[in-house]
Order: structure tokens, then sequence, then C-alpha cells
């Protein structure tokens, strides 16, 4: 049984007061909170374990390297990777897509080539290709949503020509929440010699992912959304595209033998890994999946659907708030603004002062807000710990907001 009321407890800042009110945590789609699970890995990590990892024989560097090294196989476990060996561990899905871009789609397209995304992506998968459009002259194809906020496949599908080389796309909305049938668009890819690289920073969070039934060539993921700690997280990278891959950062583990004159490298996956990691960041990420395989991912995304569809029910009640993204198959995340009333920002300052925290601006999604037609919103995205009385909260603020402003 899935107890709310238990869950919370396992996250101690869900017993403080903002300005004298509860706190109604309600920004989990920029960062979520962390368990005690977690906290105490890594209070343990650097208080009682720390060595570097891979380098060294005394104990504590044996200690570290193992903890480390098993986070690898609890991510293929989260997502069904067929391989630990396809998981490139880093510091979020920012620096996956990069390694992506960096790694393999310099090695592998030439001007004119095209990349195809969705106007919904996060600025971490757009930027990047941005940066090959500038340096190399690959071109940029933009597939719109349509008037209820979904991406139909078969408009990807049918952006495919004979100079696509990738198809890079959200799993989930971090603006509206709505869910892309990417195995749809991974299948006619692959029909078509397409590669897909899948932005699942949001959907691993509230959904079970299976990347093998999915069958994309690249997923990436970020721990600090995962209830796990910042500046961890990692990318499935499918074994065929590693080996077109070739590394855009050098030093450390990554390399085999270093000469005056030659340089060998390490096999992947641990060839995309230079440098010192994020050795306790990873280890709680560990932590942090176990933490989520353990309630159930399902469980987890059955008590999701139960926060949207009351706070949906609660939202479309103020009718003079204006609700993006309608989708049946969306997750627990809502953007909304008040349009010619008051701006996103001075939303979240009212909520905020009833302690409801929530995200404010353009949610790293420019081409996004210009294809709805504002500059922001304020967005309200829900946890494994939120609760229906959280969104009568949420919904009495927003009431407040309108006594003001309205």
């Amino acid at each position: 049984m899935y107890d709310v009321t238990k869950i919370r407890n396992d996250f101690p800042i869900l017993t403080r007061e903002v300005n004298g009110k509860p706190l109604v945590y309600l920004d989990n789609g920029a960062s979520a909170q962390k368990p005690q699970v977690v906290i105490d890995a890594i209070t343990q990590g650097y208080a009682n374990e720390y060595a570097n990892v891979h380098r060294g024989l005394h104990y504590l560097s044996n200690l570290s390297t193992d903890k480390y090294e098993a986070v690898r196989g609890i991510i293929a476990r989260f997502l069904n990777a067929p391989s630990e060996r396809e998981i490139v561990l880093n510091s979020g899905a920012t620096e996956g897509i990069n390694t992506v871009a960096y790694g393999w789609a310099m090695n592998n397209l030439q001007a004119g080539d095209e990349i195809i995304l969705s106007v919904m992506e996060h600025h971490a998968n757009i930027v990047p290709w941005h940066f090959l459009r500038e340096r190399m002259g690959i071109v940029l194809k933009w597939v719109d949503i349509d008037a209820r906020g979904d991406l139909d496949p078969q408009a990807v599908i049918d952006a495919i020509t004979p100079k696509t080389k990738l198809i890079a796309v959200t799993h989930m909305s971090n603006v509206l929440g709505t869910v892309v049938d990417v195995k749809s668009i991974c299948t006619e890819a692959r029909v078509q010699g397409v590669p897909v690289l899948v932005d699942g920073s949001q959907s691993s969070v509230h959904m079970k992912v299976d990347v093998a039934d999915i069958g994309c060539d690249f997923f990436a993921i970020t721990g600090h959304k995962l209830y796990g700690p910042s500046s961890s997280g990692a990318i499935y990278i499918r074994n065929e595209r590693m080996q077109e891959m070739r590394p855009f950062m050098g030093g450390g583990d990554m390399i085999n033998e270093v000469t005056k004159d030659v340089i060998t490298y390490n096999d992947p996956p641990m060839m995309f890994e230079a440098g010192t990691p994020g050795i306790v960041p990873i280890i709680g990420l560990g932590v942090a999946l176990e933490y989520m395989m353990e309630l159930g991912m399902d469980n987890i995304a059955t008590h999701e659907r139960a926060i949207r569809d009351y706070a949906r029910s609660r939202l479309d009640g103020l009718n003079w708030l204006t609700v993006y993204g309608q989708s049946a198959t969306k997750g627990a995340i809502f953007s909304f603004s008040m349009e010619g009333a008051a701006h996103a920002h001075d939303l979240s300052t009212v909520l905020d002062k009833k302690g409801v925290a929530v995200r404010a601006g353009h949610h790293c999604a420019q081409p996004l807000m210009e294809h709805l037609g504002v500059t922001a919103t304020a967005r309200a995205s829900f946890g494994l710990y939120n609760t229906t009385d959280e969104v009568d909260v949420l919904i009495d603020a927003l009431e407040l907001c309108h006594e003001l402003f309205a």
C-alpha cells in the first residue's frame, strides 16, 4: 500500500515552515527534495568513506570504488538497460546530451545534415544542437505540438528526410507535463536508420522507464530531479552507438595509456568519464533510485495520476486562470497564468507568502513559450510526496492572487 503520510516522514524538509506557513513544495520539476536515506548516504560518504575512485589500492578507495561502480548497475536496472556497460555516469542530463552532441554527432554529422526537435524541448536539449548549427552547419527542424499540447509521433516521423541524422525529443514536457509516445517515434526511426535521443529528465521521475522497450539510442536522466543529489546523473547509450563515438573530454579514467607520442583510450563507458567524478553524489543517486524502486514506480505513477486528476479538476474551476497543456496523458505538471492581470513572478511571490513553492519564468523552454504566446508562466509540479490537501492549499493561494490582481 502506498502510504503518502509515511513517505512524507522520510523527507525532513517537508516538516518546516516558510513565511509562517507549512511548506507546500510544488517545484519538483526543477529539483526534488531528498529523503533521509539519501542525506544519510551523502553524510556517510563524506564523513567516513571518502576517497578517490579507481586509482587507489587502499581500503577507502576500494570501498568508494565499489559503491560508486555499483550505481551503474542500479541505473541499468532502473532503466531496464540491457547492460550496465551502456550506462555513462555524469553530472546530469545536460552533460549527457552534450556528450552525445560532441562525442557522437560531431563525429557522424556534416554540414546540411538535419536534427529533428520538438518545440517542447528544454534548453538542455536545444543549445547543444545550436552549437552544431553554428559550428558545423547542421540544420535544426522543429515539430510543433497541437492545441492540447500533444506531440503527434507521426508528425515527427513525417519530418524525416534522407538528410535526417538524429531525432532529439523529450519524453515528458517540463512545462506542460505532456508525455510523448517516444516508442512509436523510435520504432519508425530505426526502420529509417535514424538514431533517437530521449530526454528523460522528467519522465524517469514519474513513470516506469524501459529503454529496451522504447528502442531509443540515447536516454538521459538527471539525479537532482530523482530525489538524489545535485551534480549526479547518467545517460544510457546503446552499445552500437558507443562504438561510433569518440571522447570529447580528456583526462583521468578515460585513458588506458598516455605517452609523449600516443594515447589509447579506456573501454566504454569509462572512455566518456574523464576526471574525478562526483563520487558521493553518484552514490547518493543510487540510494535515491533504490528508494524509488522500493516504493514501486507503478505505485508512484498511480499516486501522481490521482494528484494530477484532482489538481486538474480544481484548476478547471478557476475560470480566470489560463492553464497550458490539456493532454489526456500528461503528468502532474501544471503551468498557468493570469494573462493581463498579473505576471507569473507576481503569482509566485504571493503563493510563496502562503508557503507554496512554485516555479515562475520560461522554465528553460523559450521556444515553447513563444509557441504558447507568453513570455512566462507559473508552474506547479508535483512529486511522490505531495497530497490532495496541498492541492487545496495551492487553490486557496491562487484565489488570493485573484482577489489581489483581478
